[in-house]
């Protein structure tokens, strides 16, 4: 996920993320990006996240996606 970030989402690749960095809060992450974000996760984890299960304070840093995959995602076949 973090590398993806950097490469695909945030504009200055030479920012430093890890598991715990803020991208919503931080305005990193935009709207729009999170759910770019979201079917990156789904095929990450292989876990369906259901609309409106996962909210952007859900979404803010990568380990808060992982938890939110495993919490409210079913697993794929």
């Amino acid at each position: 996920m973090i590398s993806y970030i950097k490469e695909r989402v945030l504009r200055d690749r030479s920012i430093e993320i890890t598991v715990d960095t803020p991208l919503v809060t931080s305005g990193l992450v935009d709207s729009f990006a999170l759910i770019d974000l979201l079917l990156h996760l789904e095929k990450v984890t292989r876990r369906r996240i259901p609309p409106g299960k996962a909210s952007p304070r859900d979404m803010d840093t990568v380990q808060l996606m992982l938890l939110t995959a495993k919490r409210v995602g079913a697993p794929r076949g």
